[in-house]
């Protein structure tokens, strides 16, 4: 006797109908027509089971904070860093550790249940530091939390962010951090890369850094840091996040640089909504998207992954943790509506993800953790395209949210139908 069977599943790569048995914590099978009976049932009616998303970059020290400071005028990355470092003072391990609770309550329904967020290291109190630490730890039940040490203020331009970061890294943060482009100078931001590569090198960490998050194409940080990640043999354990000056390259550079970046096996996290919105600000028309090359990247084999990055806070006003919304963005903005490039987007909130997070126990095979989202959706294209709803979030093997599927009821005179827009309601009479 199993504790949950989901039957007649379709799985991300197309299979289907499949059931999945669980017992425990843990997938025990993967088949058609299972022969085993179960505790709990749900019938998924063809519909899409996948692993649960992962939000690739995420700021939850910032998160739902928008109001505490004023607003964001001007709309730039600039800006917005300069709102939040006037309201670091006012900050309280409280707040912080509240405002993302409530985002990760968010996350849990919408099926989101691994974040990487990065956190602010410079602040001398390491108030968020504390706050995401023990955030970390009382959500473990309910979703991962993997921490980046981010010094905002820039490794070398803010003089405690060594001694900050040693600190930060002591108590249990995961990842090494960094802002190169944010640096006094191009050769600040090239010593700050060494400088954090040899940290990781040393301590067996995995590396994470806001990298060239600018319109200007001459900055090449991604540069520094594929170097970087080849000389201490950390390929596969680095990612570059942003690079939306990438966008603003001239095309000969860039056909250098993506084959670097293969070669050295370092990720690309790109975060749509909020490269859209802070990128090319200083543009009239035509107006730069500021997004990085996803499509070129993932042509060449890059492993390309997407963070929501903000929600609600200095740099951001909107925002309700969905990473359907993200790939729903990515590939509008990309222009990656080819079939088998809006399926390259849904991976690259699940499995891109997982494979720059460094995931192994993810995925949905026997021995794996049984950690499943049941969408309302017949495959990943209907996903997107409806940002379907989350009808069942299991982790560990138990259901942590319900939704009813989501319809419209509508009249014609005499006559009504139930609308929810899938193409199975296509073949209805």
């Amino acid at each position: 006797m199993l504790d949950l069977i989901i039957r007649g599943a379709t799985l991300q790569d197309g299979r289907a109908p499949v059931d999945i048995g669980i017992a425990g914590e843990r997938i025990v099978a993967v088949e058609p027509r299972l022969a085993a009976e179960a505790e709990q049932k749900i019938d998924a009616a063809g519909r899409l089971v996948c692993p649960p998303f992962i939000d690739s970059h995420l700021h939850l020290d910032t998160t739902l904070s928008l109001g505490l400071s004023g607003p964001n005028q001007s709309g730039t990355l600039l800006e917005g860093i300069a709102l939040w470092g006037e309201l670091k003072p006012s900050l309280t391990q409280a707040g912080i550790y509240e405002r993302a609770k409530k985002l990760c309550l968010w996350s849990i329904a919408r099926g989101t249940l691994v974040i990487r967020s990065h956190v602010d290291i410079s602040d001398d109190r390491l108030l968020a530091v504390d706050a995401l630490l023990a955030l970390r730890e009382e959500m473990k039940p309910y979703l991962d939390i993997q921490l980046v040490a981010f010094p905002q203020d820039g490794y070398i331009r803010y003089p405690k962010s060594p001694e900050n970061l040693a600190r930060a890294l002591d108590k249990g943060v995961d990842v090494v951090g960094g802002i190169p482009h944010f640096e006094r100078t191009m050769e600040d931001g090239a010593a700050s890369v060494k400088q954090l590569m040899r940290i990781a090198a040393d301590r067996g960490l995995l590396v994470d850094m806001h990298c060239d998050e600018s319109d200007d194409p001459l900055s090449r940080h991604i540069e520094n840091l594929v170097a970087e990640t080849i000389r201490h043999g950390l390929h596969g354990r680095v990612a570059g996040s942003h690079l939306t000056s990438m966008h603003s390259m001239d095309n000969y550079y860039v056909s250098k640089l993506i084959p670097l970046i293969a070669e050295a096996q370092v990720s690309a996290i790109a975060n749509p909504l909020i490269n859209i919105t802070l990128q090319g600000r200083h543009d009239t028309y035509p107006k730069r998207r500021g997004m990085t090359r996803v499509k070129e990247l993932m042509a060449a084999g890059v492993n390309v992954s997407f963070g929501h990055d903000c929600v609600m806070d200095p740099w951001y006003p909107l925002g309700s943790h969905d990473m359907l919304e993200v790939a729903n963005m990515a590939l509008h903005v990309g222009q990656m509506t080819g079939v088998e490039e809006i399926k390259s987007c849904f991976d690259a909130v699940t499995v891109n993800a997982a494979k720059t997070l460094n995931l192994n126990d993810y995925g949905i095979a026997p021995g794996k953790a049984a950690d499943l989202i049941v969408l309302q959706a017949a495959d990943p294209i209907e996903a997107i395209r409806l940002r379907a709803e989350r009808l069942f979030v299991i982790r560990r093997g138990k259901i942590l949210a319900e939704a009813s599927p989501r319809e419209t009821l509508v009249r014609f005179g005499r006559q009504e139908r139930h609308v929810d827009f899938t193409k199975a309601s296509l073949d209805l009479a």
